[in-house]
């Protein structure tokens, strides 16, 4: 376990391209639009069809 502890962390220091801060940044804010982008496509075809099943229920009780 600690062989593996000890490469893991050789690995990450030595052969891991890390990115610039302003790059982080960037990336950071660019997960964060799409993941909002996402969240409002989901609510969106959510609701859409909530009002589906809800129509169609109202429908089979008339």
């Amino acid at each position: 376990m600690v062989n593996y502890i000890t490469e893991s962390y050789k690995e990450l220091k030595n052969h891991v391209t890390w990115p610039t801060w302003a790059e982080a940044q960037k990336l950071t804010v660019i997960v964060a639009v799409f993941s909002v982008l996402l969240a409002l496509a989901v609510w969106g075809v959510d609701t859409v069809f909530s009002k589906m099943v809800g129509l169609y229920f109202d429908w089979i009780k008339s």
